[in-house]
C-alpha cells in the first residue's frame, strides 16, 4: 500500500482552518478553491469534481471536532483502495496541516503525489487569502 504525507504551515487560526476543512460539501468555496470545482453532497459522501475534470465519491468516514481531523475513503475509477486524512494543529500563531493518504495501487503513487501538492497549493492560497 502506497502512503503520502503533506504538511505545512499556514497564516491561518487552527479553529478557522478547521471551519473550512470541516464543512465537508464546502471544499470548492472555503477550502482548495480551483483545485475543486464543485461538491454535491449524498447522504453520507461528498461526489467532488476536481479541476482536471475527475469525478469521485468520498464517503465521509469521521469529523472529529476535537481533534481536528477530517478522514474520508473512496474506492473507484482506478483506486481499489483510499483512505484519505486532514488534521489541523496549532503551531503559534499559525496552524500546520497535514494531509496523509494511503491507497492501492501502488503505481498511482506519482499521479496522486501531483495532484495532493496542488491540493496543498490551493488549501494554502484559500486559506491566506
Amino acid at each position: 500500500m502506497a502512503s503520502i504525507r503533506k504538511e505545512m504551515t499556514l497564516r491561518a487560526r487552527p479553529d478557522a482552518a478547521w471551519d473550512a476543512v470541516r464543512d465537508v460539501g464546502a471544499i470548492h468555496t472555503r477550502l482548495a478553491k480551483g483545485f475543486v470545482t464543485d461538491v454535491k453532497m449524498d447522504g453520507d459522501a461528498r461526489i467532488v469534481t476536481f479541476a482536471n475534470g475527475m469525478v469521485l465519491r468520498e464517503w465521509i468516514v469521521d469529523i472529529d471536532n476535537e481533534a481536528r481531523r477530517l478522514v474520508w475513503a473512496a474506492v473507484e475509477g482506478r483506486l481499489s483502495h483510499h483512505n484519505g486524512a486532514i488534521e489541523v494543529f496549532a503551531d503559534g500563531g499559525a496552524c500546520r496541516l497535514v494531509w496523509q493518504a494511503d491507497f492501492l495501487p501502488n503505481e498511482l503513487k506519482s499521479p496522486i503525489d501531483a495532484l495532493m501538492q496542488q491540493g496543498m497549493d490551493a488549501i494554502k492560497a484559500t486559506l491566506e487569502a
